[in-house]
């Protein structure tokens, strides 16, 4: 006894089962029985009057019990199999790489039982996987975008420089525009090779103990040439606090916020590198004068590639501050943004003294 075929043949159920239907059939016939035994033995004439009845008996509960199996089985049906089949289309979409579907809820009352609750979660996983979904498929035509644009230069300015009748100067500009398209093209390709390796480090290696403000203090200098060139006035006040995170990545973070000030700093500008302690917690701020963001770009600065501030994008690939956040993410560390057009932007980014 089934009911209605179901289209995934994984699946094997039914509104009635014959096993159900068996065991209710013998636990009826036992109970009911006992009862009824019971009440002929007090009789004269109950063992007889017992055996004329029991070809009846057999076949009433026999009744009573299909009758039972069908309504539980419709009632399996509507309350589990059903709802577990639209689950079960539902996930096998989304293995096919569907992350539209969603599931509708099944109460009307706003009510949530076990399965609303289920399919609730079962959308969130949904909305998640799609929101991964396309971020890697933005991902990856941004990097494509990215090296298309070096590469286009390279091949361009490489067949100029061919022509016989390029004057010295001309060619050297020329040689000069291809080295920094090959630089900025080396470093974005050093840029991902670092952001996958943070994606996907797990274990964070060991790491001494060392002196946090002299980690700072290495960073700034590799920069100074630059701040010079632009006439920066750079001022550090760093306190000498001692950490144990794996110096490697915080490098990552220290050299990312530390060249974006340069980079959006006009000549002449301010930049200052503070260090101090706040409730246990070793806080880095880097402050520069420069353009400063709106909110709307405060909102993705942090995402791969974006670039709010386009009349900078040749200096820059739009990784750094993905970087930064990534590696944030591994140490346990926060970072926020105060900034404002025109007013220029601090970056704090807060570690555990540990």
């Amino acid at each position: 006894m089934s009911g209605g075929g179901n289209k995934n043949k994984r699946i094997n159920t039914s509104f009635v089962l014959w096993k159900d239907w068996i065991l209710l059939s013998i636990a009826l016939m036992i109970v009911n029985g006992c009862f009824v035994m019971i009440y002929f033995s007090l009789r004269k004439d109950g063992i007889t009057s017992a055996l004329l009845i029991a070809p009846s008996m057999i076949g009433y509960f026999l009744f009573i019990s299909l009758v039972l199996s069908v309504v539980t089985g419709i009632l399996r049906h509507y309350s589990f199999s059903r709802p577990m089949r639209r689950l079960s289309d539902a996930a096998r979409k989304i293995a096919q790489g569907d992350f539209s579907v969603r599931l509708a809820p099944l109460r009307k009352d706003g009510k949530k039982d076990y399965v609303e609750v289920m399919f609730e979660d079962f959308n969130t996983m949904a909305e998640e996987l799609s929101s991964i979904e396309t971020l890697k498929d933005d991902f990856i035509a941004n990097v494509s975008h990215e090296l298309k644009t070096p590469l286009a230069v390279i091949q361009s300015y490489a067949r100029a420089i061919q022509q016989d009748k390029l004057s010295d100067e001309q060619r050297n500009k020329y040689a000069d525009t291809i080295m920094n398209a090959s630089q900025n093209l080396s470093e974005l390709i050093t840029n991902i090779l670092k952001l996958n390796k943070l994606e996907n480090q797990e274990i964070l290696p060991l790491s001494a103990p060392y002196d946090l403000s002299e980690q700072l203090r290495r960073c700034a200098l590799a920069y100074e040439n630059l701040w010079e060139s632009k006439d920066i006035t750079f001022q550090a006040d760093l306190e000498a606090i001692v950490v144990s995170y794996d110096e490697s990545i915080l490098e990552v973070i220290w050299n990312n916020l530390l060249s974006n000030a340069i980079k959006f700093t006009a000549p002449g500008g301010k930049i200052s590198l503070k260090l101090t302690t706040i409730a246990g917690y070793a806080v880095v701020r880097v402050t520069d004068s420069g353009c400063g963001m709106d909110e709307e770009t405060l909102k993705h600065i942090f995402d791969k590639f974006y670039q709010g501030d386009t009349s900078h994008s040749q200096q820059g690939n739009g990784l750094g501050l993905a970087l930064v956040m990534k590696a944030l993410q591994m140490l346990g560390g926060k970072i926020s943004v105060d900034s404002k057009p025109g007013t220029g932007t601090t970056f704090s980014v807060r570690l555990n003294v540990r």
